[in-house]
């Protein structure tokens, strides 16, 4: 499957407890998290004693339709939306995962990626697991098998043999648990509905379209409970530290979304700001790629005191499964979902402000676009510094054969995609326009960020993905 934006996150989560609606709820929150993942979506609920689970592949409205809704009452659920990064396509790796014990019901939903599963999964296998998907979401369900005790106790012992990236949601006989890595690197947050009701959830953006205020970020480390209206809090390591995603404010997050305290909007419009300082140049108009580029665009525009145009038209009826991954169609898909407005860029100096280049395929065909439709320049301004590295905490970029800012300087990569001129934002001033919207001492935490895929910098152990990261280098 081919997305011309180039990056995929792997997925979104979900979850309510105590609402007489929480299916209905949970449609509308995983439908606000559609832009996290396209590929499959699900939900689980309970059902007297035990755990339903509904999902499939497709859009949220292709899985969870009215009928099923319609057909439950529950008041408690978890659900999914996913981008498959690891473990494949399938039926069988669609979340949430749901299990029946004879002591227990659990399911999860998980967003991240786990680093050592490799050598988890074997050492599991040989203690009698049986694993049903490929994914390395199930990990934790075999993990808490093996240990005894308490079910905090047993949650605790088995996050603290994860190592990775991870934000999971959890439903459990004893409640509804939200989950983050030590490190923070992904995102996840409370809301709450009324005084008994509660929701967890990827991003903030969900919580405006069922009507639930923000509460607080889930914390590095933390493990959040929530049963009968009581919230409790629980943390399974000693060190935990603060490096979200970067990517999360570049790309990822919808422009609503408010993460780790800053609104994603904001941020992406002070980097736009910040990128009009750094290179400044002489144009007609400022157009931004849509729709992840829009802020930085008109935080440029503002900055440098150039008109801000919609040069470059979306058509948002254009399916992802409707690209196909063949040159010929690849240019094709570009070609229906994006078109110059001509009357717009004809005969103008154009800026073209994009989140960030990939392959810098779609990059080249966008510029061909502009210069088609009569642009007499086109100056492609990328709101982030070039990614370089290969990530491997849940973003569909794991080889440096996929990175063409890996092999190419930026004036190589400007003459690839026949630009006018290219800049990338620098990395010290992307964490400079987020540092300054929290922090009066930013030096105190300029490295509180992951930027593993500009700088080189992994937050975690990479296990066996350190040997495949220096042979993909190698052979580059």
């Amino acid at each position: 499957m081919y997305n011309i934006n180039g990056l995929n996150e792997e997925c979104g989560v979900f979850a309510i407890s105590n609402n007489q609606d929480a299916l209905r709820l949970t449609y509308y929150g995983l439908h606000s998290l559609q832009h996290r993942g396209q590929e499959a979506a699900g939900i689980t609920f309970t059902q007297s004693d035990y755990f339903e689970t509904i999902k499939g592949r497709g859009l949220v409205a292709d899985v969870l339709t009215d009928e099923v809704i319609n057909a439950y009452k529950t008041r408690n659920a978890i659900g999914h939306v996913r981008y498959a990064t690891a473990g494949g396509l399938g039926i069988s790796n669609v979340q949430p995962f749901s299990f029946k014990f004879f002591d227990e019901c659990l399911a999860l939903a998980h967003n991240g990626h786990i680093g050592n599963a490799k050598d988890l999964k074997k050492e599991l296998e040989n203690h009698g697991s049986v694993f049903s998907s490929t994914s390395d979401s199930e990990l934790l369900i075999h993990l808490l098998r093996h240990e005894q005790g308490a079910f905090i106790d047993r949650l605790k012992n088995s996050l603290n043999k994860l190592d990775g990236s991870f934000a999971y949601v959890l439903m459990h006989d004893s409640g509804l648990y939200g989950i983050r890595d030590r490190h923070g690197i992904r995102p996840l947050s409370i809301a709450q509905l009324d005084d008994y009701s509660y929701v967890i959830s990827s991003e903030s953006c969900a919580y405006s379209v069922i009507g639930a205020k923000f509460v607080r970020d889930v914390l590095p480390g933390e493990i959040v409970r929530i049963n009968d209206g009581q919230i409790e809090s629980y943390f399974y390591h000693d060190e935990c530290s603060e490096n979200l995603c970067l990517m999360e404010y570049v790309y990822f997050s919808r422009p609503d979304s408010t993460i780790d305290g800053t609104n994603v909007h904001y941020a992406r419009k002070l980097c736009g700001k910040l990128l009009a300082r750094q290179l400044p140049v002489e144009a007609d108009i400022v157009i931004g790629v849509p729709d992840s580029s829009i802020s930085a665009a008109i935080g440029y525009a503002e900055e440098a005191g150039i008109p801000y145009e919609i040069g470059l038209i979306k058509n948002k009826y254009v399916g992802r499964t409707f690209i196909q991954p063949t040159p010929e169609l690849r240019e094709k898909g570009v070609r229906m979902k994006l078109s110059a407005n001509e009357a717009i860029v004809k005969d103008k100096r154009v800026i073209m402000i994009d989140d960030s280049i990939v392959r810098g395929t779609t990059s080249k065909r966008i510029v061909q676009l502009l210069k088609e439709a009569g642009a007499k320049e086109v100056h492609v301004r990328i709101a982030s510094p070039a990614i370089k590295y290969p990530c491997y905490y849940g973003v569909d970029i794991s080889t440096y054969d996929e990175l063409i800012s890996s092999s190419l300087n930026e004036q190589e990569l400007c003459q690839f995609i026949k630009a006018d001129s290219l800049s990338f934002l620098e990395l010290t001033s992307l964490k400079k326009a987020l540092l300054e919207i929290k922090y009066q001492d930013q030096l105190e935490h300029e490295n509180r960020y992951c930027s593993a895929c500009f700088n080189c910098q992994y937050i975690t152990n990479l296990y066996d993905a350190l040997e495949h990261l220096n042979k993909n280098k190698q052979e580059l």
